[in-house]
């Protein structure tokens, strides 16, 4: 059927009505004054929404500084550091750690004791009459002094057992303030992750809007166009909720970083690249022996055979130096003293076996855990190195796909606007798997810095990477 005159009169006033619009909304083209019912800006194609069209909030969180994201980083770190409990009280282990070790090196001095006993005292001395008694005041003074001459090595095991524990104690505080620098570094990453998130769907919204704006119009015009402008508006609802979903967990993130650092939070960097180099795995897998959990592990395996080897020593014979003096005053006077040598000789000890056994048995089991450390930690990095290759691999691959969507979305509203071989439900399908692959580039981008940060925190640290 031949179309009317008329009717063909709308359709071309229609169609440029709509392709101008159009065009103004998804090429980011001013549309003429009579089709600009939105505002140019707001169907720019703009990193973020305009502050007009934000809330404070909104505005507070969106807002990316120009600092430098490694010094930013070391920052967040630091205040970490400075304001934890938790490493507060590992600080005060290790101390006290420290101070056992002076404590086990303080036994090869001498032991200087004095004793003052002072009362009244009384002597019966029984006879064939009544007997003889004697009483009055008395007091009396002892002093001793002993020091070890030799103990079959005990109190240098035992020396060595403090010692060791006191590194492990170091080296658990290093561990902890490593894990609280990977907590501190991830939220940081996840905090410019929803950050980026929220322009990308910032971005989709604006798309949304402004083309439900353009369809309004066009609408009013031609009622055969209200499915379109329904499936806007369903679009534009869900980029809004997609929006707002991405802004509470970024408010969520803060607030979780917020325990870590303190409430001032920093303005947000551009994160997206500062772990993104993956680092050689065989450097990776010889870090694993410099980490501080294998070095805590490693001291702690040490320290029990120590520990074992001064049980046994505290199981064989033992010389010591012994001087002491006793004066009594009072009722009676007398003074007596003794200097020399006190040898002693273990001869039937029950439970001695059953100790010295106990404490091989955790040494034992103590370097089973160091090597169960060492050998998780390196499947752990080959693990993460996996996955952050894949990661890497992934954002590399969106890249090109991002390109081939960016063609396909402008082929689409090409065909749209002149020669009418789509719908617009193609377009807006275009422009939906366009940001959705914008938002599955910034995932795999941060997915792979999160693991990068995992691989660093297994040997050297997450810090080094940021130096």
């Amino acid at each position: 059927m031949t179309e009317s005159t008329p009717r063909r009169s709308l359709r071309r006033a229609l169609s440029s009505s709509l392709s101008l619009a159009a065009a103004a909304v998804l090429a980011g083209v001013a549309a003429p004054a009579w089709a600009q019912d939105p505002p140019p800006s707001r169907c720019s194609d703009e990193r973020s929404l305009p502050p007009a069209q934000l809330s404070a909030k909104d505005t507070a969180l969106l807002e990316i500084g120009d600092s430098d994201p490694r010094v930013q980083l070391q920052e967040l770190v630091q205040r970490a550091l400075a304001r934890s409990k938790a490493i507060g009280a590992v600080r005060l282990l290790t101390q006290s750690a420290e101070a056992d070790l002076a404590e086990a090196k303080a036994q090869r001095l001498p032991t200087v004791t004095l004793g003052l006993t002072a009362g009244h005292t009384g002597t019966i001395l029984p006879g064939d009459g009544p007997g003889t008694t004697t009483s009055g005041m008395q007091g009396r003074g002892s002093l001793n002094v002993s020091a070890p001459l030799w103990d079959s090595g005990r109190i240098t095991k035992l020396t060595e057992w403090r010692s060791q524990l006191a590194d492990a104690a170091r080296y658990g505080q290093s561990s902890a303030e490593e894990q609280l620098a990977l907590q501190t570094v991830s939220l940081a990453l996840d905090r410019g992750r929803y950050q980026l998130q929220a322009q990308v769907y910032s971005q989709y919204v604006r798309k949304m809007a402004c083309l439900v704006d353009a369809l309004e119009i066009i609408t009013k015009a031609d009622r055969g166009r209200a499915s379109e402008l329904v499936q806007a508006q369903k679009s534009l609802q869900q980029a809004d909720l997609q929006y707002e979903q991405t802004t509470s967990a970024l408010r969520q993130t803060e607030v979780r970083l917020k325990r870590y650092v303190g409430d001032e939070l920093p303005r947000g960097a551009a994160m997206s690249t500062v772990l993104a180099r993956l680092p050689d795995l065989d450097e990776m897998m010889a870090d694993v022996m410099v980490s501080p959990d294998v070095a805590q592990a490693a001291a702690t395996a040490q320290a029990q055979r120590s520990y074992a080897e001064s049980v046994r020593a505290g199981q064989q014979p033992s010389v010591s130096l012994m001087v002491s003096g006793n004066t009594t005053v009072g009722q009676a006077r007398q003074t007596d003293w003794i200097g020399g040598v006190t040898v002693n000789i273990p001869i039937v000890q029950p439970g001695a076996d059953s100790a010295l056994t106990s404490a091989r048995r955790r040494a034992q089991a103590a370097s089973l855990q160091r090597d169960e450390t060492i050998e998780a930690k390196r499947y752990r990095v080959q693990e993460m190195y996996e996955a952050a290759s894949s990661s890497l691999d992934r954002s590399r691959r969106l890249v090109d796909i991002l390109r081939s969507s960016e063609r396909v979305r402008g082929f689409t509203l090409q065909q749209w606007q002149q020669l009418g071989k789509r719908s617009l439900f193609d377009v807006m399908a275009a422009e939906g798997d366009y940001y959705s692959m914008r938002i599955s580039h910034v995932n795999a981008l941060y997915d792979a810095q999160q693991v990068i940060a995992i691989i660093w925190s297994q040997g050297r640290g997450v810090s080094t990477p940021l130096r």
